[in-house]
């Protein structure tokens, strides 16, 4: 099975790079396995595949990661579609933001507290979306840019949307998964390019 985060940082086999991921085996084995069961399961069950490639294509657009955006863009293309593809890219494109921001607890922290980017699709991107995935972009878009404002509310509009609790952690994991696999990328790039670094 190709390694996903091998194949994005460009490890070849044999490779200096290559030995260093080898010695954390599990490390390793584990990362393509939550890969394959984010967004390539034997059963998407209550998430389908075109949900779960639009949700990382999304995630990674707004982590502005060249190589894994495009990654996801193919995967999406092929499970979801060129409309898709297209209409994810526009949401990307209308709610990029920095961050992430938020407010701590009532304390010392608090002149640390940044407001929270909003989250705005025009109605075109939101209708070709539909109220599901648009739902789910909203909480994507949360997740990645505000985590420390995370509430039980925040959960009302995607059960409203008709999202059960099984995909609500599905897309949950999803976005933290990227997170998680845009770090590890990233940081073996620099490693790549450093001299005297494994390359």
């Amino acid at each position: 099975m190709t390694d996903v985060i091998d194949t994005l940082v460009g490890i070849a086999p044999g490779s200096p790079l290559d030995a260093v991921r080898a010695r954390r085996p599990a490390a390793r084995t584990h990362a393509q396995a939550s890969y394959q069961a984010l967004l390539l399961p034997a059963e998407p069950g209550d998430v389908s595949y075109a949900e779960r490639f639009a949700i990382a294509a999304y995630v990674a657009g707004l982590h502005r990661a060249p190589a894994t955006i495009e990654h996801y863009a193919a995967g999406l293309l092929e499970h979801g579609g060129s409309a898709l593809a297209e209409t994810v890219a526009l949401a990307v494109a209308e709610t990029l933001a920095e961050g992430p921001t938020g407010s701590f607890p009532p304390g010392p922290l608090s002149v640390e507290d940044v407001p929270a980017p909003g989250f705005t699709l025009s109605a075109p991107v939101a209708a070709a979306l539909g109220v599901r995935l648009e739902t789910a972009f909203a909480h994507a878009h949360f997740l990645v840019f505000h985590p420390r404002d995370a509430s039980a509310e925040r959960f009302r509009p995607l059960t409203d949307a008709g999202w059960t609790v099984d995909a609500l952690v599905t897309l949950s994991q999803l976005v933290s998964f990227l997170s998680f696999q845009i770090r590890v990328i990233a940081g073996l790039r620099v490693l790549a390019a450093t001299p005297g670094a494994p390359a």
